[in-house]
């Protein structure tokens, strides 16, 4: 099922797919709901693509595929607002593709800066926005984000540097090898590539002159994983 606000925007994208063949920006989809921050827009966005109603194309600036429109297609915002109800049963009705079209600086979305974290000795986990970066859009995928800027030499040989924002994408699992926040006894914050091995959790760091440090799984819990960073010269 949709919300009047999903369905609004998914509506809105594939008829502007039909009559220019290019996604609208998401300044254009926040104009056109009536939005206040481009926020919004990712988060319907993510909700569409969960809900199986559209997919987003990797690495492609304003990319997207809409998959099914509801059965009941109300007309779009390109064509009028009108009422619609709260909630949209989903369906299977044809649909089309959105063509990627050149990024330009609208491709970019606010993310909070949750504090520092280590790269280095774990220091205390911060949990407090301390202010926002606009990330760009290719560089997210699903779900919720957060950036923290690193503290510490200890993934140099990851291309980490000391002062650096990373983007992380907020879960609480990964592969291993995957670098991830990793909270250590409830209290310390550390960026290190994880390692599982038998029974224990190794983090490892990317500088030769730190160790691997080995815990009880109890003791170690995944915060998110890294997808993106960032670097001002």
């Amino acid at each position: 099922m949709l919300t009047r606000k999903q369905h609004e925007l998914l509506m809105f994208i594939n008829e502007r797919l039909k009559e220019t063949g290019v996604a609208p920006s998401f300044d254009e989809m926040k104009e056109a709901l009536n939005l206040r921050s481009k926020s919004g827009i990712h988060r319907l966005i993510t909700a569409l693509e969960e809900r199986g109603f559209i997919r987003r194309l990797a690495h492609r600036a304003r990319a997207l595929e809409v998959l099914k429109l509801p059965d009941a297609a109300a007309p779009s915002l390109a064509r009028g607002r009108g009422f619609e109800p709260e909630v949209i049963e989903g369906g299977g009705a044809p649909a089309a593709s959105l063509a990627p079209a050149p990024a330009n600086e609208n491709d970019a979305l606010p993310v909070s800066v949750m504090g520092r974290i280590a790269a280095g000795t774990p220091i205390e986990a911060l949990q407090e926005e301390s202010h926002q970066v606009s990330v760009p859009l290719a560089m997210l995928s699903n779900g919720e984000h957060y950036a923290l800027e690193v503290k510490g030499d200890s993934m140099i040989e990851a291309g980490i540097l000391d002062g650096d924002t990373v983007i992380i994408q907020r879960c609480d699992t990964a592969n291993n090898g995957e670098i991830v926040v990793a909270l250590v006894d409830g209290y310390e914050a550390t960026l290190k590539r994880l390692r599982r091995k038998g029974d224990s959790i190794a983090l490892e760091a990317a500088n030769p002159a730190y160790e691997t440090r080995i815990f009880g799984p109890d003791r170690v819990k995944v915060q998110g994983r890294l997808v993106g960073l960032m670097r001002r010269y």
